[in-house]
């Protein structure tokens, strides 16, 4: 559902987040600063990029794990606009995996839930001004092949998986039960940081095309 806000004097922002009372509690926060402008609220990838045809906001702020697009394909398809809107990830950031997944995948900042909302409040100002903000990230990390992190065995299952077969036919060809290949798949989906067959086929052939053109440069 989508709740639209008239805009006034301020950074407009939009927001997105599965989490109906985290969804309120940061439309507590923007509502409540005057440096901002509450346009409006989403709890999918899908709405928000329905909203943003025709609504301009300075800057988005999302949940990494966003139904049902997720965030990273969100970022990538507002990124692709003319005028790309720009989008902080707020999410869990214990570990750096999901920090340098959303700045190689086109964010312009990120804060994790366990800082204060200040902070995530000041993060928009910095963004809104032209600046990327983000915890330390080797910046070397972002250009691994992210096929690299597989074990030969989710190699070939991702090889396999390109050709169009279904979870029977994986267990059939690679000799193992469907209930093995389902708990291969979640594996290789979570070191893909994809959340879908369809994405990882186009991620392995992304890859693919990446490498064979990098050779003939």
């Amino acid at each position: 559902m989508i709740d639209s806000q008239q805009s006034g004097v301020g950074i407009e922002v939009g927001l997105a987040n599965a989490n109906p009372l985290m969804l309120g509690a940061l439309s507590e926060f923007f509502d409540e600063d005057s440096r901002f402008s509450l346009v409006f609220t989403t709890s999918t990838a899908e709405g928000f990029l329905e909203v943003a045809k025709t609504t301009e906001i300075s800057v988005g702020v999302i949940d990494w794990s966003l139904p049902s697009l997720g965030g990273r394909r969100l970022i990538e398809i507002m990124r692709a606009r003319e005028l790309p809107t720009k989008l902080i990830v707020y999410a869990d950031g214990d570990q750096s995996d999901v920090p340098r997944a959303a700045m190689s995948a086109g964010a312009a900042g990120f804060c994790a839930r366990s800082e204060p909302p200040e902070r995530l409040l000041n993060i928009v100002t910095e963004v809104a001004n032209g600046q990327m903000v983000f915890p330390f990230l080797d910046v070397r990390e972002l250009s691994r092949d992210p096929l690299e992190a597989l074990t030969g065995r989710e190699r070939l299952l991702l090889q396999r998986l390109a050709t169009g077969l279904s979870n029977k036919d994986l267990a059939k060809d690679l000799d193992i039960s469907i209930n093995t290949i389902k708990f291969h798949l979640r594996n290789l989906y979570e070191k893909l940081d994809v959340t879908s067959r369809t994405q990882a086929i186009a991620l392995y052939f992304s890859q693919n095309r990446n490498h064979h053109t990098n050779e003939f440069e």
